[in-house]
């Protein structure tokens, strides 16, 4: 029966890398801090694991045989590996890398938020990739997360996930829409009137949660009158145009579409907390360079709108009741 031969573990490699480069048992141990003997005993063990010389004789010394010039090269490639591993590399280059980035994302980041992201990213990642995931209740983030198929969700919950990493983007205040041709647009809401309206309001992107706005209005015993609800909220200002509807949102959201089309922004009668956003992300990315990169550029999006947003409420843009 035949012995099984012995394993190759780091150590080996390095001999044998060393031995391959330097054509000498003297200068390999020189090199590696060794004794002679141990080299010598050491290149015992790499033939019997490789069934190879590997050096031999040679007119001027050490001579590699075929066999030990293919093995320079899986050692070093070996080599290469091993020290990725054990020295994973801190640098990301964003100008030059081919990267996915896989970002989920409510649509209603769509109008402002989103747009500005991609500007970034080509601005300061032109080979990257970006593809958007839409969130919505069918959709297991979570588990994206976990196995990859996204880097980074932004979204905004009462309570998020506990297993997952969290920043904070920003917080955004509530304010309700109105078409221009609606008899409130001009006046302002009342509570009374809120509670009496008929309201459009979006489905929830997450499974099993009550909304936001809806549960805000359950804890103080009030509920407003959903007439319609939309999977899009790209529709919403178009069916305000038409409607007599009234939807609730936060204030970058309806400060952009009333920029350019006939949409009219009023305070809430209600004082809503704040929408707050984040950023969520798996420990399978956590200390990952380049997700690390798009974290940061998300932050910094997040950090110039809430800038401009709060430039813009410093204005009368609202009209108030």
């Amino acid at each position: 029966m035949q012995r099984p031969r012995e394993q190759i573990d780091a150590y080996l490699l390095r001999v044998l890398y060393t031995l391959l480069t330097e054509q000498s048992v003297s200068r390999a141990a020189l090199k590696l801090g060794q004794s002679q003997p141990a080299i010598s005993n050491s290149l015992r063990r790499l033939r019997e694991i490789t069934g190879d010389a590997i050096l031999v004789r040679g007119k001027s010394g050490m001579v590699a045989t075929e066999r030990g010039r293919e093995l320079l090269g899986y050692a070093t490639d070996a080599l290469a590996a091993i020290e990725r591993i054990t020295h994973p590399s801190t640098e990301f280059a964003p100008q030059t890398t081919t990267r996915a980035f896989r970002l989920g994302a409510p649509d209603y980041l769509d109008a402002v938020f989103l747009p500005n992201i991609a500007e970034v990213l080509r601005r300061d990642s032109p080979s990257a990739r970006l593809h958007v995931q839409p969130i919505n209740a069918g959709f297991d983030y979570a588990s994206a997360l976990e196995n990859g198929s996204l880097d980074v969700v932004i979204g905004n919950w009462l309570e998020p996930p506990p297993q997952l990493h969290m920043s904070r983007l920003f917080d955004d205040e509530v304010v309700c829409m109105l078409g221009a041709q609606h008899p409130l647009a001009n006046k302002g809401i009342s509570l009374k009137h809120y509670l009496e309206l008929p309201h459009l309001a979006p489905m929830p992107y997450v499974a099993e949660r009550q909304s936001f706005i809806d549960g805000f209005l359950a804890e103080q015993g009030l509920r407003r009158n959903i007439q319609m609800t939309m999977p899009y909220f790209g529709l919403v200002p178009y069916v305000l145009m038409r409607t007599d509807l009234v939807f609730t949102t936060g204030r970058q959201f309806a400060q952009h579409y009333a920029r350019y089309l006939p949409i009219r922004v009023v305070p809430s009668p209600i004082d809503f907390p704040p929408m707050r956003f984040y950023q969520l992300w798996h420990e399978r990315t956590h200390a990952a360079p380049e997700v690390t990169w798009l974290r940061r550029r998300i932050a910094e999006v997040a950090t110039e709108l809430d800038a401009a947003s709060g430039a813009a409420e410093r204005t009368p843009a609202l009209v108030r009741p």
